[in-house]
């Protein structure tokens, strides 16, 4: 379980040329259950991307609290990273290595059993339909191709919490079913997912649980239903705009 709780964070930076202080997060909260998929929804700049990399220690929080599992994430990293597998906006892979190998490499940096780094990764090769991709080097992949090297990358050690930030930006059809085909296995696997994602179908598609943030600050947090009862709309989509982008819309945790 991910529970997050009034978090904030601000950043220095320019403003019509002069330095400012510029509030990315104001006061988010939610709580990601495990054998669950958890979707933020947000508008450009609401604070989506922020508060993922406060979950996985990338950034420390001003104010609030962030627990994975039992662990409060600022008082022990280290362990917090342990649990969690993180795909970020930023993919970076060993261009000059194939597949298998950035994979390889990085179980060894996470202490992974060889039998078990081997058997994990046949599964992931499997579910994710990558296995023509494994001997060749990363150099000249699509931008499907390296998504999948990257997310098994980040599952090798097989942690209970996952961070997907914007996990289908550019994927094509087929690799975005792959995608989805694994992260359903994680969730009846009991695992803790926390997508962030502009995608409504996607959203309803695999969320069993939508945070709706805007503005820095969660105002919304509950099924899709009782997102769409809460704004009084039909659709999803409707109610993001409604309740994301209405000024006065008190936040609702």
């Amino acid at each position: 379980m991910i529970e997050v709780r009034n978090l904030a964070k601000s950043f220095q930076a320019k403003v019509d040329g002069k330095r400012a202080r510029v509030v990315a997060v104001d006061d988010v909260s939610f709580v990601a259950g495990d054998g669950r998929i958890t979707a933020m929804l947000g508008p450009n700049g609401a604070g989506k991307t922020t508060t993922l990399r406060i979950i996985g220690t990338l950034v420390r929080a001003d104010r609030g609290e962030v627990r994975v599992g039992d662990i409060e994430v600022q008082s022990d990293t280290r362990a917090v990273r342990a649990q969690l597998g993180v795909l970020s906006d930023a993919r970076g892979l060993y261009s000059r290595l194939t597949a298998r190998e950035n994979i390889e490499y990085y179980a060894r940096l996470r202490q992974v059993p060889e039998h078990a780094g081997r058997h994990r990764l046949a599964m992931m090769s499997d579910l994710l339909d990558m296995g023509a991709l494994l001997e060749r080097r990363v150099e000249g992949f699509s931008t499907g191709e390296r998504l999948k090297v990257a997310l098994a990358r980040a599952l090798i050690h097989d942690p209970h919490h996952l961070i997907l930030d914007e996990p289908t930006n550019g994927l094509d059809v087929v690799s975005t079913r792959a995608l989805r085909r694994l992260l359903l296995h994680l969730r009846n696997a009991g695992k803790c997912i926390v997508i962030s994602s502009h995608i409504m179908q996607e959203v309803e598609q695999l969320a069993d649980a939508i945070v709706i943030v805007a503005r820095g600050r969660t105002v919304a947090h509950g099924t899709a239903d009782s997102i769409r009862a809460e704004a009084g709309t039909e659709s999803l989509e409707d109610a993001f705009v409604k309740l994301a982008y209405e000024p006065m819309h008190e936040a609702h945790v």
